[in-house]
């Protein structure tokens, strides 16, 4: 296992259930970059602490019970690299909706905290779990 491997395995174990420990994972400055995101009003990029905290929030106040499973981490040769493949589901409060999502998962580390993160997800299904238009689509 490497630094960022086993970053990547902390991050899915303790993001949702344990939020307090997972924020002693993450760099002052980290940089969170959602490809996705803007075709479902959020942003594409999320820097430093303070911003990924509040977004994570926000977050956690809209889902219940969301859990990652089917977790594959993929370590590079830089030990302060690596990859995940994850499942999730929950429900999303304000709409009653199943959200089911495949989640891809970049991460680099850099003095043992997680300084970036690029996530790639479905925003068809994430627009329909929180009952959003898709941004740029025709109706």
């Amino acid at each position: 296992m490497t630094i960022a491997s086993d970053l990547l395995n902390r991050h899915f174990q303790t993001l949702v259930v344990d939020n307090a420990q997972w924020q002693t994972l993450i760099a002052d400055d980290i940089v969170w970059e959602l490809a996705y995101a803007p075709a479902i009003g959020h942003p594409a990029r999320l820097s430093g602490r303070e911003e990924v905290v509040r977004h994570v929030a926000w977050f956690l106040e809209a889902v219940e019970k969301f859990r990652f499973f089917d977790l594959k981490v993929y370590p590079f040769a830089d030990p302060e690299g690596a990859v995940a493949e994850a499942k999730a589901e929950g429900l999303i409060k304000p709409t009653g909706r199943i959200y089911q999502q495949d989640y891809v998962l970049f991460l680099r580390a850099a003095g043992g905290k997680i300084a970036f993160l690029r996530e790639y997800f479905d925003p068809a299904r994430a627009a329909k779990a929180l009952d959003i238009p898709i941004l740029g689509l025709e109706s």
